[in-house]
């Protein structure tokens, strides 16, 4: 902690909100780590499971769905199973509005790191700035102080750099984050579509006919 304090003390007063980007940046990286890293390591059993379900019970599937709504591929699988005979089109519709909604709660949190990538830098700039005018009003030129006058100009300089550097590690930290983020949010929007598409065939393979669909009661008699 005495570091910290140290870093903030030589770097000067623009360090603050340096230091409480490198915050924000680490939280969200973690609360998405943990988002990301039990949403993949869970789904690929949920739709296995979900899908082999739908080709026997669409309510048994429904139901397995339900189990993990706190998931995001749950609650998509969900929204169109739920619906009472719905037709394919609104059988589509559901699961396109499903995967809409998760997405943006996918993208929790890009848009702070989008800030923080476009801030860190500037602060860092302005610390420079800041710095270079302590070190200019530190020095007294033709006067005889030349030992104290260098220590002034130096810290000075210790500082910009320190805010300079400090504010570039801090927007590449979070450049890095909003990457790996927006990498796998693409290969969600990817997997959420082969999925729906899946399971939208099934639906109209298994349970639509044209014109109709097939009572519970009559699924069940031919099944049988």
């Amino acid at each position: 902690m005495s570091t910290v304090f140290d870093l903030v003390r030589e770097g000067g007063p623009i360090m603050v909100p340096i230091l409480g980007c490198s915050v924000i940046t680490i939280a969200t990286g973690l609360e998405r780590a943990l988002f990301w890293s039990r949403l993949l390591r869970q789904e690929g059993q949920v739709v296995h499971d979900v899908l082999e379900a739908s080709r026997r019970d669409l309510t048994e599937a429904a139901s397995l769905a339900s189990r993990f709504q706190d998931l995001a591929i749950g609650r998509f699988l969900l929204a169109p199973l739920r619906l009472k005979n719905p037709s394919p089109e609104t059988f589509s519709l559901a699961l396109e509005a499903a995967a809409d909604k998760e997405f943006m709660k996918m993208r929790k949190g890009d848009k702070m790191l989008e800030t923080i990538v476009a801030v860190a830098p500037l602060l860092g700039l302005l610390g420079t700035v800041t710095g270079l005018i302590s070190t200019f009003g530190n020095l007294n030129i033709g006067s005889g102080g030349g030992g104290e006058q260098a220590t002034a100009a130096a810290a000075g300089i210790g500082e910009a750099l320190i805010c300079t550097a400090t504010g570039m590690i801090v927007a590449i930290m979070a450049l890095l984050v909003f990457r790996v983020m927006v990498t796998l949010q693409a290969k969600q929007m990817d997997y959420f579509s082969e999925v729906g598409n899946e399971l939208e065939l099934i639906y109209r393979q298994y349970w639509y006919e044209p014109g109709t669909i097939i009572p519970e009661r009559e699924r069940t008699v031919l099944r049988a």
